[in-house]
């Protein structure tokens, strides 16, 4: 049964990513419910539904499908603002794949084995991308500060908060490669970033910088690479 729960999400990522133009999302915010391409984004995916299950005889699904998303979208074009509509996004689709998983369960009986969740492997495997992220950023900080060479008023600006974003990804993205035995990714995750960071460092000729930075990226390099290896040791 879980190929019917496929298709269903299959038909929604197409009729939301895919034949959902932007000036369809731009209309829906300004008109809110008033707006003629909110409902013919539902039918969009009422349509879609007939299609991947290649039968009319879904019917029910498809109604059960256009109903709750018209709900869902509905609910997010009167309640979205500038300030929340990065959240909203999130919630939204939340509450779509909830939905599809609700109307799956309705009609088909499908059952999905979150027995996962109550393994030892899985919460430590949660620890360690908790530790990697905001934890090990902060630890950082306390470690290099004291290396922190002064800001200069005429050196390009970067964005808010972008390397410690930068450092939470590819510290992620380390711990996914390690559990999935692909050390040789770590290593062009590493050049990858030499080849961008370090060009704009050249250009920059500022040593100390220089130096800033490769403390940071070798730390947390090491860092990921260290815990990554005792979270596999751990669950193996």
């Amino acid at each position: 049964m879980e190929i019917y729960l496929i298709k269903i999400i299959i038909a929604h990522l197409v009729g939301d990513f895919f034949l959902q133009p932007n000036s369809w999302v731009k209309d829906k915010e300004r008109k809110k419910l008033k707006s003629s391409k909110l409902y013919l984004h539902v039918l969009v995916h009422i349509g879609l539904i007939f299609v991947v299950f290649l039968s009319f005889n879904v019917w029910k699904i498809a109604l059960s499908i256009g109903a709750l998303h018209l709900i869902i979208d509905a609910l997010k074009s009167i309640f979205q603002t500038n300030k929340n509509a990065r959240i909203l996004f999130f919630v939204d689709q939340l509450l779509h794949f909830s939905s599809i998983v609700l109307v799956w369960n309705f009609f088909y009986n499908g059952y999905l084995n979150i027995s996962f969740i109550n393994e030892t492997h899985t919460w430590i495997i949660i620890s360690g991308v908790l530790f990697l992220t905001m934890p090990t950023s902060i630890i950082m900080k306390v470690i290099i500060a004291k290396w922190l060479p002064e800001s200069d008023d005429e050196s390009p600006k970067s964005l808010q908060n972008a390397g410690k974003y930068i450092g939470i990804l590819e510290r992620t993205l380390i711990f996914v490669f390690i559990l999935t035995n692909h050390f040789e990714a770590v290593g062009f995750l590493l050049a990858a970033k030499s080849i961008f960071r370090f060009g704009d460092l050249k250009e920059a000729h500022d040593l100390k910088l220089t130096e800033y930075v490769l403390i940071g990226t070798l730390l947390s390099f090491g860092i990921a690479i260290v815990v990554s290896l005792i979270i596999m040791g751990l669950i193996k």
